[in-house]
């Protein structure tokens, strides 16, 4: 007899080289009322990663001790100053970026601010078109095309495969999510940023949904700029801040929108000019927020000793896992996958299209599996594979399922 798919998914919860990591999290496993087998499933790690468990006595530290007695010395004796690099050394690896690269701070629309009008600025005034992938998250299209207008340049929206026959003598940048917020369609990052390039212009990349979840290669790819959350996958806490990449061939060159006092040369000096430091501080603003950042820095512990790739397999691994078990158990016609099936082509969510996709998600989470919803029809499942699991996978499309039929919904 062959066996079920949740006997399935205890199997490969039991060989899988992961599934120690999620004792790390604080995870809500109550039961609920409805299925006393399926609750506690967590898929919204692609919106808000879940609370690594020893994140509250590091704050607790922090505020008290670091904050309470040391006060203002925490700025050097704690380390409170070098945060942003250091932390931003930490990032480097799960991107594919040497040291030295990437800077921690403020938020992911800020820094995309300064990454397309910096962009804009190193490609040359006699460039005058900024490509915009016409499928983005809306706030990095409001920040491009304000970026534009304080730069002299003008926006084109181009669909993210369609960059490299759209990029030429005229293009200052071109701005793409390497993974796409509504559907979890991955993007050819490799050839989209060869062929931008290749046509003189500088590619900027958004990493939100891609960081911690699958290899990004930001050196190895020759990316220029790239930005990203650390509130996702990389699990840092609600409004954890940001990241800005500079690759080293631009740092001596890069020139920030926003020269704050952080990013001088000689902050301490006060001086009425501006001078620029050197290397990825040029990307810092203001004063760093150190409860949210050393937040984020002590939630980056649970990646250590973990390699990048094996959250990819396991990612692809769940992906296919879910959507063979939505496939054995949602009636006919209740949804449609917006995933693309292709590894190449995925990142690490799943989306669903469903008539009554608001409905059935607001009964999801009250049965236990948190999901979430982009209006009006999509219904998305983030699997963060540091603590989701198989059976999580098959216990959320056996509800998704019920809560179909019950509801009597088509696609």
């Amino acid at each position: 007899m062959s066996e079920t798919l949740r006997e399935t998914a205890l199997r490969h919860d039991s060989e899988d080289p992961l599934a120690k990591r999620r004792e790390l999290f604080a995870l809500d496993d109550t039961v609920s009322d409805h299925a006393a087998d399926a609750a506690g499933v967590y898929l919204d790690g692609n919106s808000l990663g879940a609370l690594p468990a020893h994140v509250p006595d590091r704050v607790a530290d922090v505020v008290a001790r670091e904050w309470g007695r040391m006060r203002i010395r925490s700025w050097d004796e704690s380390g409170w100053w070098t945060a942003p690099e250091r932390i931003g050394d930490r990032i480097a690896p799960l991107v594919g970026a040497a040291p030295g690269q990437i800077v921690v701070g403020d938020s992911t629309s800020v820094n995309v601010f300064k990454a397309v009008v910096a962009a804009a600025r190193l490609a040359g005034e006699e460039r005058d078109e900024i490509l915009v992938d016409a499928t983005t998250f809306p706030t990095d299209g409001y920040i491009a095309e304000s970026a534009a207008r304080m730069t002299g340049r003008r926006i084109v929206p181009v669909a993210p495969a369609e960059v490299p026959a759209a990029v030429g003598p005229r293009t200052a940048a071109a701005l793409v999510n390497h993974v796409d917020f509504r559907t979890g369609r991955l993007h050819d990052l490799p050839g989209i940023t060869a062929a931008v390039r290749a046509a003189g212009a500088l590619a900027v990349w958004d990493l939100c949904h891609s960081a911690g979840a699958l290899p990004v290669g930001l050196d190895a790819h020759g990316v220029d700029l790239a930005v990203g959350c650390t509130y996702k996958y990389l699990n840092g806490g609600p409004g954890s801040p940001a990241y800005l990449y500079v690759a080293q061939r631009h740092q001596s060159d890069f020139d920030s929108p926003l020269p704050g006092w952080n990013s001088h040369a000689d902050p301490f000096g006060m001086t009425p000019g501006y001078a620029a430091a050197d290397g990825a501080v040029r990307g810092r603003v203001g004063t760093p927020d150190i409860l949210s950042m050393l937040a984020l820095e002590s939630a980056l512990d649970v990646w250590d000793g973990v390699a990048i790739e094996d959250v990819r397999a396991k990612s692809l691994a769940l992906t296919d896992f879910f959507l063979e078990c939505v496939r054995a158990y949602v009636p006919d016609g209740a949804v449609e996958s917006l995933t693309p099936e292709a590894h190449a082509e995925r990142g690490s969510q799943v989306a669903l299209r469903c008539e009554t996709a608001p409905a059935v998600m607001a009964e999801l989470i009250a049965r236990g599996v948190v999901g979430d919803l982009r209006r009006p029809d999509v219904l998305r499942f983030g699997f963060t594979p540091l603590y989701v699991g198989f059976a999580d996978a098959e216990r959320a499309a056996r509800v998704l399922a019920d809560v179909l039929a019950e509801q009597g919904t088509t696609a």
